[in-house]
C-alpha cells in the first residue's frame, strides 16, 4: 500500500517531482510503462471458475435424491440400474451447467458495456478514461457523484466534501482542502488533502495527482468483497417457496406411498419400492427448473443489451416486468434535452449572454454542458470576451441549490457569476422593484406555460475571494433570465401509449418549474390538465395523510429535491411495485429503495453501484422495451412451472395409486428416468418461447395460489387420462402396460405444453420457437421409437406394441390435449371476467 502519510505534507512542486508529473498531467509515454509497472487500477474481484461453477449444480436438494437413488442402486446389487441414475444425473448435471456457463459469459460480455470512466488530464489534454487506464502521476478532476477511483493527493479544491463511510463508517461527510499539512497525517481522518478511492464526491470540485492505484490504495488493502447492491426479489423468494413446497409434498406422499404398500402387500419387494419410490421422486421434482430460469434470463439479458438496456442483476429482469409505477425524470427521458435558446430577458442582453456562457462552461478546458452548447450559438458579438476571463473556483450544479457558481478574473477584476433557477437566483440577488419583479414573474410564467425551460443569472464584483463559495453568494446583481425550448421526443407519445396498454403508471418527477412540468406532461397526454401538478414545497407541506393519498393521485411532481424523490418512493412502495430512473449522486437512497432501480450510461458512479440495470440510451420508450422483456421471462418461467404442477403431478399421483392395486410396478424405475430426461428437453426450450402480447398485458406476479389452483385443475385432467392408459392396457400384461404408460406420458406432456404456452386457443396463438418446436420433435420420435429398439427392450425392459396399440395410445393423447384445450379455454376466460 502507498504510505499516503508522506504526500500530505507535500507542497504541489514536490509532489510533482516525486510522481514525475506536472500541471498538464503525464505523457501517453508515461502512462505505458507506468502501467507496466503497476497494473491496471483494479481490485480484481473473485471470478467463479468452471468446476466451482459445476460444483453447484450439485448443491441441490434434488440432486441429492438422484445421488441417494445411486447409492442404493449400487448397493442393492443393481448395477444397471445404477449406472443408468448416474447418467441421468450427468445428463442433468451438464445442461445446468452449460446454461450457467453460459450466462456467466453473457454478463461478463455485458459489464464491458458498464466500464465507469474517469476524467484526467494527459499530455496537456483532458481525456475521459476508463478506471483501469489510471496511473500514479496521473492529474485527476473530481465533480460531485464521482466514485474517487484511486488514492489521490489534491492540488486544487473548491469547497470539495467527500463521503469517506466506505472506510470510516461514519456518516459524517469530510471536508478536504488541498492545502499541505505541517505535519505527515497518521490515519484517514487527518489526511484532509487526501481523497481515498472508493469514497464519493458530495459536493464542490477537485483536481489532484494520483498517489496510488489499484491494491496499492488504502481500500484495495482491505477490501474483500465487492460492493455491488443485490436484491432478493419478489420471484426469487417465491421460487424458493415452490421449490421447498414441491419437495414437501413428494416426501410426504412417497412416505403414504411405501407404508400404504406394506399394508395392502404385506411384502413388497423393498429394493424394487425404494427404487421406485426414488425413482417417482426424480420424475415430479422439477430439476430443469434452475436452467430454465438461468437459460430465460440469461436470452432475457442479451435481448435487452441489442435494446440498449444492461442488466447487472439478472433477477431485475423479472421485477422490471412486475413495476407498476415508473418513476422518472423528464429532461433527457421524455424530452431531447438538446436545448435552444428561446429569448433572453434582459436589459443587457449581451452582459447576460457573457455571464451565462462562462458559468456554463464546466471547467477551464471548455467540457461544457447543453446549456453552454445552446448559448454559444448567439455568443457571436461576445466571442472575443470569451477568450479572455480565467475561472479561479466553482461550485458545481447542485440539486438541493439548484444553482452553480464560478469565481473569474474578467478585465482585470474578480466576479462571482452563479445561475440556476430563476426563484433561486432572486433570493440571492439585490431585490427588484416592484414592477420589475412583478413583469419577470410574468414572463416566467408565460415562458414556463409554454415548456420553456428557465435560468437566471446574477453576478457579484468581489474585493476579497472566501474560501466557501456558498458564503458569497449573497446580496447579488441580477442580470435577467433566459428561456430554452427543448422538444419532446419523438418515441414518447408512443411510449407513454405503451405504458397506459401495459398497465404502468408513469410518474414524473422533476427539478423544472411547475409550469414546464405541467405543459410536458400535458403535450405527451399523461395528464389531461396542466395544473394537475404538485411541487415538492406543496408535498412536504401536507400532512402524512395527504401524502399517501398524493403521491397515488398525482403523475407529476416538480421542484422535487432527491429527498422527496425518496420518500414518494417509499409511499408508493407501500401498496404498488416501483420503478426509479435516477443519475445523480442524491438519487442513490431512492436508487436503493426502489424495487428496480434504473440509471443511465452517463450517471454518477454511486447511482450506477446502486442500479440494477443500465440505459445506454435515455430514453422512456427504452424502459418500456425492458418492461415488455421482464413481462416475456415471466411468462415463459410460468410455463415451464404450470406445466411441471399440472402433468408431472397427474401423473405421480396416478402411478403411485396404481402401483397399489396391481402387482407389478405400472413403471420401471429405469423408464421413469428416461421418461423425466426426454420430457426435460423441451421443457427447457420454453426459455427461447414466442409470448403472446395478451401476457404481457399487465404486471407480472408470482403467485403460488394461483399456480396452484390451475394446476390442480388442469392436473386433474392429467390424472383422468392417465387412469385412461392404466384401464386401457392394464389387462394386456405388464411390459405393454409400462411401455404404453411411458409413451403416453411423455406425449401427453408435449401435447400440455403446446396447449399451456397459451392461454388463447393454442391456434391463435403466436407460433412456438423453432427451439421448443425442434426439441418437442425429437422427444416425440425418440418416445415413439425407443420402444422398438434393441436398447429400448433390453436396457429399459420396454416391449413393442402392436400397430392398434401404438394407435390407441395416440388417440388417448389427442382426446386428452383436446380435453385439456376446452379446460384451459374456459378457465382462463372467467379467470379475465373476475
Amino acid at each position: 500500500m502507498a504510505d499516503f502519510n508522506k504526500f500530505t505534507t507535500y507542497d504541489t512542486k514536490k509532489l510533482f517531482d516525486e510522481l514525475h508529473t506536472s500541471a498538464n498531467g503525464l505523457t501517453s509515454q508515461q502512462v505505458e510503462s507506468l502501467l507496466a509497472k503497476y497494473g491496471p487500477n483494479q481490485i480484481t474481484s473473485r471470478q467463479f471458475s468452471a468446476w466451482e461453477i459445476l460444483l453447484r449444480q450439485l448443491k441441490s436438494p434434488f440432486v441429492y435424491l438422484l445421488f441417494a437413488a445411486f447409492f442404493l442402486s449400487f448397493l442393492l446389487g443393481e448395477a444397471i440400474d445404477a449406472v443408468m441414475i448416474l447418467l441421468f444425473l450427468l445428463i442433468n448435471t451438464t445442461l445446468g451447467f452449460y446454461q450457467e456457463y453460459r450466462s456467466e459469459k453473457t454478463l461478463k460480455l455485458l459489464n464491458k458495456f458498464l466500464v465507469s470512466k474517469a476524467l484526467v488530464l494527459r499530455n496537456g489534454k483532458e481525456e475521459s478514461i476508463e478506471l483501469p487506464q489510471i496511473v500514479p502521476g496521473d492529474v485527476m478532476i473530481l465533480t460531485p457523484g464521482d466514485k474517487v477511483p484511486a488514492d489521490i493527493r489534491l492540488i486544487d479544491s473548491s469547497d470539495l466534501t467527500i463521503d469517506e463511510s466506505v472506510l470510516t463508517g461514519e456518516s459524517q461527510s469530510a471536508e478536504k482542502s488541498h492545502e499541505a499539512l505541517a505535519a505527515p497525517a497518521q490515519d484517514i481522518y487527518q489526511a484532509k488533502n487526501i481523497c481515498f478511492s472508493a469514497t464519493t464526491v458530495l459536493r464542490g470540485k477537485g483536481i489532484g495527482v494520483v498517489i496510488a492505484t489499484g491494491v496499492d490504495t488504502n481500500y484495495g488493502n482491505i477490501a474483500k468483497l465487492a460492493t455491488e447492491t443485490h436484491r432478493e426479489s419478489t420471484f426469487e423468494r417465491q421460487i424458493t417457496k415452490f421449490s421447498k413446497f414441491t419437495l414437501g409434498l413428494v416426501i410426504v406422499t412417497l412416505f403414504f406411498l411405501i407404508a400404504a404398500n406394506f399394508i395392502i402387500k404385506k411384502t413388497p419387494s423393498i429394493s424394487e419400492l425404494t427404487l421406485f419410490s426414488i425413482a417417482l421422486a426424480v420424475s415430479v421434482i422439477p430439476e430443469a427448473l434452475p436452467v430454465v430460469i438461468t437459460f430465460s434470463l440469461s436470452l432475457g439479458a442479451v435481448r435487452l443489451t441489442k435494446k440498449h438496456v444492461v442488466v447487472k442483476r439478472l433477477s431485475a429482469i423479472e421485477d422490471l416486468g412486475s413495476i407498476e409505477v415508473l418513476c422518472s425524470d423528464k429532461t433527457g427521458t421524455l424530452t431531447e434535452n438538446k436545448l435552444s435558446v428561446d429569448e433572453v430577458y434582459s436589459q443587457n442582453k449581451e452582459k447576460t449572454l457573457l455571464f451565462a456562457n462562462i458559468v456554463t462552461t464546466e471547467n477551464q478546458h471548455n467540457k461544457s454542458n447543453e446549456f453552454y452548447e445552446a448559448l454559444k450559438e448567439l455568443s457571436i458579438p461576445i466571442h472575443e470576451q470569451l477568450k479572455t476571463y480565467e475561472i479561479l473556483k466553482e461550485l458545481p450544479f447542485d440539486p438541493i441549490r439548484k444553482r452553480s457558481s464560478k469565481v473569474i478574473l474578467l478585465d482585470k477584476k474578480h466576479y462571482l457569476v452563479t445561475m440556476g433557477a430563476s426563484e433561486n437566483i432572486l433570493a440571492i440577488s439585490h431585490p427588484l422593484s416592484i414592477t420589475e419583479t412583478k413583469k419577470f414573474s410574468q414572463w416566467v410564467s408565460e415562458k414556463g406555460k409554454s415548456g420553456k425551460r428557465i435560468t437566471a443569472v446574477a453576478i457579484k464584483e468581489l474585493i476579497s475571494i472566501a474560501k466557501d463559495l456558498d458564503k458569497l453568494e449573497n446580496n447579488l446583481t441580477f442580470l435577467g433570465g433566459i428561456s430554452f425550448t427543448d422538444p419532446i421526443k419523438p418515441t414518447t407519445l408512443d411510449a407513454i401509449e405503451q405504458a397506459k396498454k401495459l398497465g404502468v403508471k408513469i410518474k414524473i418527477l422533476t427539478g423544472d418549474s411547475y409550469e414546464v412540468a405541467g405543459y410536458v406532461a400535458t403535450q405527451i397526454g399523461l395528464i389531461d390538465n396542466p395544473s394537475k401538478v404538485i411541487s415538492g414545497h406543496e408535498f412536504e407541506a401536507l400532512g402524512t395523510e395527504k401524502q399517501h393519498e398524493a403521491v397515488l393521485e398525482f403523475d407529476v411532481f416538480a421542484r422535487i429535491i432527491p429527498q422527496q424523490k425518496y420518500k414518494i418512493i417509499a409511499l408508493l412502495q407501500e401498496k404498488l411495485e416501483v420503478g426509479f430512473l435516477g443519475e445523480g449522486i442524491n438519487d442513490a437512497p431512492a436508487l436503493k429503495i426502489a424495487n428496480v432501480a434504473l440509471v443511465v450510461q452517463s450517471a454518477s458512479d454511486i447511482a450506477k453501484e446502486a442500479a440494477d440495470i443500465v440505459l445506454l440510451q435515455k430514453s422512456l420508450k427504452v424502459i418500456i422495451d425492458g418492461i415488455k422483456e421482464g413481462r416475456s421471462v415471466f411468462a415463459n418461467t410460468s410455463k415451464y412451472i404450470t406445466a411441471t404442477l399440472s402433468a408431472n403431478f397427474g401423473n405421480f399421483f396416478a402411478v403411485s395409486l396404481a402401483s397399489l392395486v396391481i402387482d407389478y410396478l405400472p413403471m420401471l424405475p429405469l423408464q421413469i428416468l428416461l421418461l423425466n430426461l426426454l420430457s426435460d428437453f423441451p421443457m427447457i426450450a420454453v426459455a427461447t418461447d414466442t409470448v403472446d402480447p395478451n401476457s404481457i398485458q399487465s404486471p407480472s406476479r408470482y403467485d403460488l395460489k394461483s399456480f396452484a389452483l390451475t394446476s390442480l385443475i388442469l392436473g386433474t385432467i392429467s390424472t383422468i387420462f392417465d387412469f385412461v392408459f392404466f384401464g386401457v392396457f392394464v389387462r394386456i400384461s405388464a411390459p405393454v402396460l409400462q411401455t404404453a404408460w411411458f409413451m403416453g406420458s411423455i406425449l401427453t406432456e408435449l401435447v400440455f405444453l403446446f396447449s399451456i404456452r397459451t392461454k388463447l386457443f393454442f391456434l391463435k396463438s403466436q407460433r412456438p420457437s423453432n427451439a421448443l418446436l425442434i426439441l418437442s420433435t425429437i422427444a416425440f420420435f425418440t418416445t415413439i421409437l425407443i420402444p422398438y429398439t434393441n436398447i429400448g427392450i433390453n436396457l429399459f425392459g420396454f416391449q413393442p406394441l402392436r400397430e392398434s396399440q401404438l394407435f390407441s395410445v395416440l388417440f388417448i393423447v389427442l382426446c386428452y390435449f383436446i380435453a385439456t384445450e376446452l379446460v384451459k379455454v374456459h378457465y382462463f376466460r372467467g379467470v379475465k371476467k373476475l
